[in-house]
């Protein structure tokens, strides 16, 4: 059996991913992958995600510089969510500008920033 087919995939052919920080241990980020994203990212040893909102594979980086290199790709027991241990080229993992996409944290009844921002998106993405 293909390693892909090995996947429980959604109904819409995707599956979640979790990115963490191979040095800190710390997640980065939440994603999603179809069987072409999780393929490339295999061959390329660069995350490569399934972006929904814009129906379209995005390479992490693309825009921003800010690439992910992939040390390792795991399935979780249910082989329904895949972890990728990544090394963050630049730092910087969110649209944000933060280092990871979790910056905001509950406290009592409000969400608050708790992660500074790295890089204003705006020369990151160059808006």
């Amino acid at each position: 059996m293909n390693w892909l087919d090995q996947v429980a995939w959604t109904d819409d052919g995707l599956v979640p991913v979790i990115a963490q920080e191979q040095s800190s241990g710390k997640i980065l980020m939440f994603a999603w992958m179809n069987r072409e994203a999780l393929q490339l990212t295999r061959e390329t040893g660069q995350a490569v995600y399934f972006s929904r909102s814009r129906n379209k594979l995005w390479h992490k980086g693309e825009e921003s510089g800010h690439t992910q290199i992939v040390h390792d790709i795991r399935l979780d027991c249910d082989n329904d969510v895949v972890l990728l241990t990544v090394e963050q080229q630049g730092g910087i993992a969110c649209h944000t500008g933060r280092h990871n996409c979790f910056f905001q944290q509950l406290q009592g009844d409000d969400w608050v920033t708790v992660e500074p921002v790295i890089k204003d998106p705006k020369v990151i993405y160059h808006e």
